[in-house]
């Protein structure tokens, strides 16, 4: 069996849009300058979260057409996740920060080092969610990639 060559340009790559919850703390703020640095490595593309929280429609329905929406949460709080879900849009990755060792202090409180934290914990899917259980569609859209046609919206499983 022949393996599939990966094209080293990206081009390959699932289209991702990638929600960060630029908060005040230096986790938010480490999560902004990560996801800045993905969308330059070709992981995904930054897209405006605060946009999303007031329901644009061209940003939701981007959303909707791409292959998986990255979630990165400095908190708890799950600030990003909220409002996403708000919109009608789940995670196919969800990365909180402090779950994955860092911890939430001061703005200015972080390194280079914490953001290669996050931007490496993409890459290796951290936080990815098991996608055959989950959709970013909106639940009352039919989930066709995964072959599922029912009516019962079973691709809105979380």
């Amino acid at each position: 069996m022949t393996e599939t060559q990966k094209c080293s340009c990206g081009q390959n790559e699932p289209k991702r849009i990638i929600f960060p919850c630029a908060g005040q703390a230096n986790v938010g703020q480490i999560i902004n300058l990560a996801a800045v640095q993905l969308t330059e490595e070709g992981y995904g593309t930054i897209s405006c979260t605060a946009l999303l929280a007031i329901g644009a429609e061209n940003l939701i329905a981007n959303a909707l057409k791409s292959d998986e929406i990255v979630i990165l949460d400095g908190c708890p709080m799950l600030c990003a996740k909220k409002i996403a879900e708000a919109q009608g849009l789940l995670p196919g990755q969800h990365l909180i920060l402090t779950e994955i060792g860092l911890t939430k202090g001061p703005s200015k409180s972080y390194t280079d080092k914490d953001i290669e934290t996050v931007v490496t914990a993409c890459w290796k899917g951290e936080g990815r969610l098991d996608t055959s259980l989950i959709s970013h569609k909106k639940n009352d859209e039919k989930d066709t990639r995964h072959g599922c046609s029912c009516s019962s919206n079973c691709s809105s499983i979380r």
